[in-house]
């Protein structure tokens, strides 16, 4: 059977382009630390989404591989979930809980399910300016993520993770994690035994 040069080169193209769709659409990576643990484990490989933040930002409560800021950068970028979003200031109390103020001025709770564990980093606070993203390890004591670098550009987002190819036994998509913001509750007030009132 004779071949058809053109055909040969049509075929040549198609796969070079499809070649190119999909490394500029997706990415492969390797977990390395334990920073995300139990979500993702050491060894765990993983298939990150490059292109939907080209058309729309980040949520709270995404997985993301990034590139820290200097001198955190190294030869591979982290993989870390996103907490707070432009214009909001985060931060933890005494007991590692995670608090947001948003652009308004109002403070909340995050609340996560599932719960995640207290932060190491206590009575921290990080101001958010536009395009800046605050991002934590799920392994909340044991992760080097924005309570050390401070917050991470939306430039440097590598994409948002989507499935998890290996080990087989852990084959799927992103593990299931939801969070909303509660408001703060204010103290009930408390009488003061001073000044006592006069005798009449």
């Amino acid at each position: 059977m004779k071949i058809n040069l053109r055909e040969a080169v049509i075929a040549l193209l198609i796969f070079v382009l499809v070649f190119a769709a999909v490394q500029t659409s997706m990415g492969s990576y390797r977990v390395e630390m334990q920073s995300m643990e139990p979500t993702f484990l050491p060894a765990d490989c993983i298939m990150v989404d490059k292109v939907t933040y080209r058309f729309s930002s980040p949520d709270r409560g995404d997985v993301v591989v990034l590139w820290p800021p200097e001198p955190y950068r190294q030869e591979n970028p982290y993989i870390k979930r996103v907490i707070g979003l432009p214009g909001e200031t985060v931060r933890t109390d005494g007991a590692g809980r995670v608090y947001v103020t948003d652009s308004g001025g109002s403070d909340f709770v995050l609340v996560e399910e599932p719960e995640m564990p207290p932060c190491g980093v206590r009575n921290g606070r990080w101001v958010l300016a536009a395009g800046d993203y605050f991002v934590m390890g799920d392994n909340r004591g044991n992760s080097q993520d924005s309570t050390a670098f401070g917050p991470v550009k939306e430039a440097d987002l590598v994409g948002k993770t989507w499935l998890r190819y290996w080990p087989l036994s852990r084959f799927g998509l992103s593990p299931h994690y939801s969070c909303r913001l509660e408001p703060v509750e204010e103290p009930e007030p408390v009488a003061s035994a001073w000044p006592r009132p006069a005798p009449s």
